[in-house]
């Protein structure tokens, strides 16, 4: 062989080994960009509104399921398959969206092939959703709707850069010489302000009572509710929440959006923590608030002794609170406190209406409650004789 065909065929060689070399970690970034896709399904929803759950956990031994439906001392275990595959049916299940997690030899984690996530100020998990047949208040209908934005703002309160959410009804934007209601909507604790849209349907359950005349067009904030680190001392917590609230998210909301400015057209209604937080800064300030409402509410402690004016004075109360609703899930842990509030208040003849209803300590009760409520503000004669 020629000198320079002994070149050649060496560069060759060479070549071909130096692009073997360049694809091969194109290759290996290939494979880890683009894995082969998991066709497992789950959650799998069922036409009679059972929910098949799964998850492919190789060699696990234990593996179970923990839902917002279920007693939360009592997780299900799912059943092991072929492929390593678990499973487990659940419900029927409530309309609407469900919050859930699975526990894989003690390690807590959403659902890996479910790509609806459920953010959470500490973890996080995944939801399932039931659809209603008709769709439910809480479902989106084909009626006009409202638009949700988020505000961020640096707050002096809790010294960080946080947001709240706004709801504005359907016709805001066409109407500018319109001015609206306001309702303050808190979530509950280990929650994010986007709770009660994301997995509360707040702006659902007031597009579709707007359409069908139910409700009066009206404003609603929904601010974090965790003005502390969430895995610091929270005792502290809800008088930072007034204060951020009342300071400072208030004062926005009236600057940038067409809101009416009186008591008579605030409301301050809460789930759980937040439930507590309503009660708390709303019954401490019937100066700014006519209406007030609690589900499932963290009562606030000593409350006969914290609210002893108020107690004391139900006429008063009774003539600038417009309404004050309590409710609550008969299966909740809270339920006997909330009764037991209702109760007080009633005894010392505040006006009060409290809701008992089937359920546990989460969105499938505090939907309906909201569902239930909605309509009662701003009305005229709201919680009146």
């Amino acid at each position: 062989m020629k000198s320079a065909d002994r070149c050649f065929h060496r560069c060759h060689l060479w070549l071909l080994l130096l692009l073997l070399l360049l694809a091969l970690p194109g290759a290996a970034s290939r494979a880890q960009t683009n894995p082969v896709p998991d066709n497992l399904i789950s959650p799998e929803v069922l036409a009679d509104g059972r929910v098949t759950f799964r998850v492919r956990a190789g060699a696990a031994t234990n593996v179970s399921l923990l839902g917002d439906w279920m007693d939360q001392t009592k997780p299900e275990r799912l059943t092991p398959g072929p492929a390593g595959v678990w499973s487990l049916t659940v419900g029927p299940l409530d309309t609407g969206a469900s919050i859930y997690v699975f526990n894989i030899d003690g390690v807590t984690g959403p659902d890996p092939v479910n790509p609806r996530i459920k953010l959470r100020a500490r973890t996080s998990a995944s939801v399932v959703e039931v659809p209603g047949q008709p769709p439910e208040l809480w479902e989106a209908r084909d009626v006009p709707h409202g638009t949700v934005e988020i505000n961020w703002a640096a707050s002096q309160v809790t010294g960080d850069t946080r947001a709240y959410y706004v709801y504005t009804p359907p016709g805001y934007a066409a109407h500018p010489e319109a001015k609206y209601p306001v309702l303050c909507l808190l979530h509950g604790n280990n929650d994010t302000a986007a709770g009660w849209t994301d997995i509360g349907r707040a702006n659902f359950i007031l597009d579709n009572l707007i359409a069908e005349h139910r409700a009066v067009p009206m404003v609603i904030v929904m601010p974090w509710g965790h003005a502390l680190p969430y895995t610091g001392p929270q005792s502290n917590n809800t008088a930072l929440v007034e204060r951020y609230l009342l300071m400072e998210v208030l004062p926005q909301v009236m600057a940038k959006y067409r809101v009416l400015a009186d008591r008579e057209h605030r409301a301050i209604v809460g789930l759980s923590m937040g439930g507590g937080h309503a009660l708390q800064i709303g019954l401490s300030h019937l100066d700014q608030f006519a209406a007030v409402a609690a589900f499932s509410s963290a009562v606030p402690g000593q409350f006969s002794e914290r609210f002893q004016d108020l107690l004391a004075h139900p006429e008063s109360v009774n003539e600038r609170l417009h309404l004050l609703w309590i409710g609550c899930g008969r299966q909740d842990p809270a339920f006997s406190r909330n009764e037991d509030l209702a109760r007080l208040l009633t005894d010392h003849r505040i006006r009060t209406t409290f809701q008992a209803m089937p359920g546990r300590h989460n969105y499938a009760v505090w939907r309906r409650c909201l569902a239930q409520v909605a309509p009662l503000l701003f009305q005229p004669a709201t919680g009146r004789p």
